[in-house]
């Protein structure tokens, strides 16, 4: 065990965090999201939720800064009136870390997809709330 490392955040994890460079994104998928066949890398966190690994890795992955956006949501697929709540709680745990760049970009489903093909991993998680999904690109830790 280490100091100040998010109990929830398994050594796998934090590996990854860690290997990953300015740049690279990475996505933390719910449980609907086909993570298994879309990722390069993948890191299973079955029983967790998007938002307690959310709060968590911010505090250890600094945000890009030299992009527009350095978050990206999936944004709810055309005919769908679906308006998903959890965003609500993704904009107060990003306000709350202080994250430097908090803009936030609205990704079009297949273009997540995409994407998410290229991320340097996802996080499988068992996060019951639809359009969930989010990518973070690491900026530089300063």
């Amino acid at each position: 065990m280490l100091n100040k490392i998010p109990k929830n955040l398994s050594p796998e994890l934090v590996k990854v965090l860690m290997e990953m460079g300015h740049g690279d994104e990475i996505v933390i998928a719910d449980g609907n999201y086909p993570a298994a066949s879309n990722a390069k890398r993948l890191v299973r966190c079955d029983g967790l939720g998007v938002p307690e690994l959310l709060v968590s890795i911010l505090e250890l992955l600094p945000m890009d800064t030299y992009q527009e956006y350095a978050i990206g949501l999936m944004e709810v697929a055309k005919g769908d009136d679906t308006v998903p709540k959890i965003w609500e709680t993704y904009q107060k745990i990003i306000q709350s870390a202080e994250v430097e760049n908090q803009k936030i970009e609205m990704i079009e489903r297949q273009d997540f997809y995409d994407r998410s093909k290229t991320a340097y991993a996802i996080i499988a998680t068992g996060e019951e709330a639809i359009y969930a999904n989010i990518l973070l690109k690491k900026g530089v830790v300063r």
